[in-house]
């Protein structure tokens, strides 16, 4: 796709390794892990007893404390991310420009504790306690809409809901509005808070989730290992600041690097379960790297969606395997989510956040917990220490629930 170059100039993040982009970078590339006990709500009925949390936000240091008691954790994970990244772009939206400047986040769930709460409500008191605020606080399109109230962007402006790929789907809808003269500037990014007693029984009946490490949370998320049995959930938001070239060289931004194209494909196999050939997600890496003129020799580093499932990781292998051939080995592949856990709906975004980290720093992440290796998943994963190495080309892929497969493609910017 022709049309304006995008760049990305303003972080922001949530989740359980910091309350700020340099906290969580710092813990990432450090090999900490943000997995522990589940303290949200007791969970000792349930099999899995472990998730990724965030502890100690305070939703009035980012919002009105009024406005904050109608309003669900995963809108307030949004504000905050948001209100970082348009700092950390120095970014000033004046009136005049207000109408240039959008919004799109994407969410898997929305606002599960709300959901949670006003059942609740519902089954045990009658119709009539269920609060009016309700609906607005659980809808998947309020944190799109909340952060621009907060901040007076008057663009493009949507929610973007595709379970896993949430995230990125989100960041690359938003790419495409910039590609197009629809704005100047986008926030975008995702952003989750659904570990909720309801939510995670759920993934617990499915047994999608981590059971046998509750003993040593910390163990819990190992993608790509031989003992990985299932991911572990976990909340936060992160948040970007994309403008196009023209405006951030205008009023002088810092630029991070280049998005130079984005991809999304369908499985249309089953509701849960990757599609085997994994054809529809080789697809986005091929679409990535076709649109952005880029050979596969010159990728130099994954951020893996890595979810510490047994399906997806080997599948995810395979594909880079099919896509890359044999430079696929050369290639420094990472899964956070060995450290942070699955934010679902926002990981796509805070996986896009540490993809950028490394394209600035040339500091590439581990996969923590990789400790016995698993003869069908053979390539270079960053294993259990982060490395220097430098890195011009990266890629963030994503999948979700329903067949959604993404993919980012960034670059240094020249």
């Amino acid at each position: 796709m022709e049309g304006e170059r995008v760049v990305v100039t303003g972080l922001g993040t949530i989740n359980s390794l910091g309350h700020t982009v340099d906290q969580f970078w710092q813990h990432l590339i450090a090999g900490k892990s943000g997995v522990r006990a589940v303290s949200h709500f007791d969970p000792s009925e349930l099999p899995c007893k472990v998730a990724s949390e965030v502890v100690g936000f305070d939703p009035s240091n980012y919002m009105d404390a009024k406005e904050a008691l109608h309003t669900d954790p995963y809108v307030q994970f949004a504000v905050a991310a948001a209100k970082m990244a348009v700092e950390d772009a120095r970014l000033s939206i004046s009136d005049s420009e207000s109408e240039r400047c959008g919004v799109i986040i994407g969410t898997g769930i929305g606002g599960m504790q709300n959901i949670q709460e006003q059942s609740f409500k519902l089954f045990s008191k009658g119709p009539r306690y269920v609060s009016p605020f309700m609906i607005p606080s659980i809808i998947c399109n309020m944190a799109s809409g909340t952060v621009a109230i907060a901040l007076g962007c008057r663009g493009p402006n949507f929610g973007v809901v595709s379970a896993c790929s949430s995230g990125s789907h989100a960041i690359g809808e938003a790419y495409h509005c910039l590609k197009n003269g629809k704005a100047d500037v986008m926030i975008t990014g995702g952003t989750e808070a659904a570990i909720q007693l309801l939510a995670f029984s759920g993934f617990c009946s499915m047994k999608a989730l981590s059971m046998h490490f509750n003993d040593c949370p910390e163990k819990a998320s190992r993608p790509f290992d031989a003992q990985r049995d299932g991911f572990v959930m976990g909340e936060g938001a992160g948040i970007l600041v994309l403008e196009t070239l023209k405006h951030a060289q205008q009023r002088d931004a810092y630029i991070y690097c280049e998005l130079c194209a984005y991809a999304a494909s369908c499985d249309a196999f089953h509701i849960t379960r990757p599609e085997p050939s994994g054809r529809a997600l080789a697809s986005c890496f091929r679409s990535v790297l076709e649109r952005s003129h880029t050979s596969v020799e010159e990728i130099d580093y994954i951020n893996a969606h890595g979810t510490s499932t047994k399906y997806n990781d080997l599948l995810e292998t395979q594909v880079i395997q099919a896509v890359f051939g044999n430079h696929a080995k050369k290639i420094n592949i990472s899964s956070i989510k060995s450290m942070l856990g699955h934010l679902l709906g926002a990981a796509g975004a805070v996986e896009a956040i540490a993809t950028i980290q490394t394209l600035a720093t040339d500091i590439i992440p581990p996969t923590i917990n990789y400790e016995h290796p698993d003869p069908e998943c053979n390539l270079n994963y960053t294993p259990n220490q982060a490395i220097q190495k430098e890195v011009k080309v990266a890629i963030s892929d994503n999948l979700g629930f329903g067949g959604q497969n993404s993919a980012l493609l960034f670059k240094k910017f020249a």
